[in-house]
């Protein structure tokens, strides 16, 4: 199962990229539990100081900016058969 996290205060982009987390999963019949995560304070445990950040399965996919649909899909597709 793949643990993806959003890291983001609430902003458009935040939930753009949370959306489109849900979008991707869904559309590839791909387990994932998908996390926000909006304190501030804790962004810094993951390393990431832009919004939004991607975190899949442990490792940073994305900070600061919001990956396109194709990128994010090959990184979920790839980290679900890792």
């Amino acid at each position: 199962m793949l643990e993806i996290i959003v890291l983001g205060s609430g902003c458009p982009n935040c939930k753009k990229l949370e959306q489109l987390c849900y979008d991707v999963a869904a559309e590839n019949n791909l387990d994932a539990t998908i996390q926000k995560i909006t304190d501030i304070n804790k962004f810094a445990d993951y390393g990431i100081y832009m919004t939004p950040g991607l975190v899949i399965n442990g490792n940073v996919a994305s900070s600061g900016k919001i990956p396109t649909k194709s990128t994010l899909t090959h990184w979920l597709t790839e980290a679900n058969h890792a």
